[in-house]
C-alpha cells in the first residue's frame, strides 16, 4: 500500500515539477522586465533541483542527489550574480 502510495505521489510531484518549470520559462521568455527573467530563472532552478530529487526518490541513485546538490548550488550563485548586476551594473568590484 505504501509503495503504491509513493509510486503515485513522485508520478504526481513530477508532472507539476514539468508544469511549474514550463510557466518558469515562460516567465523569462515574456517577462518585460529583468527582474521577472531573474524570478524565473530562480525558479526555473529550484523547480529543476526538486525534480532531481524526486528522481533520485524513484530511482534511490545518490547519483541524482548529488546533481541536485550542484544545480542548488550555482543556481544560487547565478541569482546572486544577476541581482548584483542588476543593482550595481558590475559583480565583481
Amino acid at each position: 500500500m505504501s509503495i503504491v502510495f509513493l509510486t503515485w505521489s513522485l508520478t504526481l510531484a513530477k508532472i507539476f515539477l514539468s508544469l511549474a518549470m514550463g510557466i518558469a520559462a515562460l516567465r523569462i521568455l515574456r517577462g518585460p522586465r529583468a527582474q521577472d527573467r531573474v524570478s524565473g530563472m530562480d525558479t526555473l532552478y529550484v523547480n529543476a533541483m526538486l525534480l532531481l530529487l524526486t528522481f533520485g526518490i524513484a530511482s534511490g541513485s545518490t547519483l541524482y542527489f548529488e546533481a541536485a546538490l550542484i544545480v542548488a548550488l550555482l543556481g544560487f550563485v547565478g541569482t546572486v550574480a544577476i541581482a548584483k548586476f542588476l543593482l550595481r551594473g558590475e559583480v565583481i568590484e
